[in-house]
């Protein structure tokens, strides 16, 4: 597997942190807890999609395009992170950020991710519910054109067999830090939605004949469908990267339960995961997926799904500047006295 053939731009800082959560694990009386800080990885308060966006930006500039073309939810972090590489890239973006949960408050629609977004010169274009995101895009992209700019058009988080080279080079990067730490993991654990992490990462271990399982929490899509859509993105990038037909269904497993009432959506055990992490381990998670990922793994460890004496690692996509945007759902509508 020759992953230096493909073009790439670095935009984060790697390798990101292995961290023991050694007062989560305490606190939790489970199999020793270990953080992937890919919040860490620098762009923009960091996150997941800056491993992909090494590669999508790098073929962007390779088209020489001058402007990118995103979509995601209002609070998207792929959209935040895709609008700082354009802006450390000298490109201009263009976002279109599609309503999936129905918030209408301001701290919401404004602040946050979209906040962000804004600062880092995009522009935004919101969508209603529902909207056919791809057509809009490339009705978007058409509009580009005709004014003379060439758009590069980046699907949702990133996740095509190109974005995914970032969570293959993720995986190798974890099996040197596992080797490096005597490491023999039960599981790698984190949030599931557009598919391209997990992808990355089944594909890149099952290309070193690792067998640790990586289990996806989903933050939209019920089990099978998640799984599906994993396993589809995950032959794409293995068929990109030469590997020909290696990823077979056993190689990806999702767990649909923690969703709630939907994306992007509060739920109790979201808030009480969040929470737990910022007072036990002074880490911030994300209350659209590493919130909903911790609550998963959480619930899994208090009902013995992990072997106590095992080790688990927790994969951190990063996120937390959306946290601004969902106040009221920590019961923080306004300043304590």
């Amino acid at each position: 597997m020759d992953l230096g053939k493909f073009p790439r731009i670095r935009l984060g800082q790697f390798p990101t942190p292995l961290e023991p959560m050694t007062r989560l694990s305490a606190a939790l009386s489970g199999p020793r807890l270990w953080i992937k800080r890919d919040d860490c990885t620098g762009l923009s308060t960091g996150g997941n999609k800056t491993r992909k966006l090494e590669y999508l930006m790098a073929e962007a500039l390779r088209k020489q395009a001058d402007t990118v073309l995103t979509q995601g939810a209002t609070q998207s972090n792929h959209a935040r992170q895709t609008a700082a590489a354009a802006a450390k890239l000298g490109m201009a973006c263009h976002i279109l950020l599609e309503d999936r949960t129905g918030f209408s408050d301001d701290p919401y629609r404004l602040n946050g991710n979209v906040l962000l977004d804004r600062l880092h010169g995009a522009t935004v274009s919101p969508r209603a519910s529902g909207a056919d995101m791809a057509a809009e895009m490339e009705a978007a992209a058409e509009d580009f054109r005709a004014r003379g700019r060439k758009p590069y058009v980046i699907p949702g988080g990133g996740s095509n067999p190109v974005g995914a080279l970032g969570y293959v080079n993720c995986a190798l990067e974890l099996l040197s830090q596992f080797s490096d730490l005597g490491l023999a993991p039960a599981a790698i654990v984190h949030g599931t939605g557009s598919a391209g992490t997990q992808a990355g990462l089944v594909t890149g271990l099952v290309a070193c004949h690792s067998r640790i399982p990586v289990l996806g929490i989903s933050v939209r899509a019920p089990k099978a469908k998640q799984e599906a859509s994993v396993l589809a993105l995950a032959k794409r990038t293995a068929e990109h990267l030469g590997l020909g037909d290696i990823m077979r269904p056993e190689h990806v497993s999702a767990n649909g339960d923690y969703v709630g009432a939907g994306y992007g959506i509060p739920t109790p055990g979201m808030v009480d995961a969040v929470r737990m992490l910022a007072e036990l381990e002074g880490i911030l998670l994300d209350p659209v997926y590493s919130g909903k990922a911790m609550a998963g793994m959480i619930d899994l460890v208090r009902k013995g799904h992990f072997k106590s004496d095992s080790d688990v690692i927790f994969l951190h996509t990063g996120g937390s500047a959306a946290l601004f945007g969902y106040p009221e759902a920590f019961g923080l509508p306004g300043y304590v006295n």
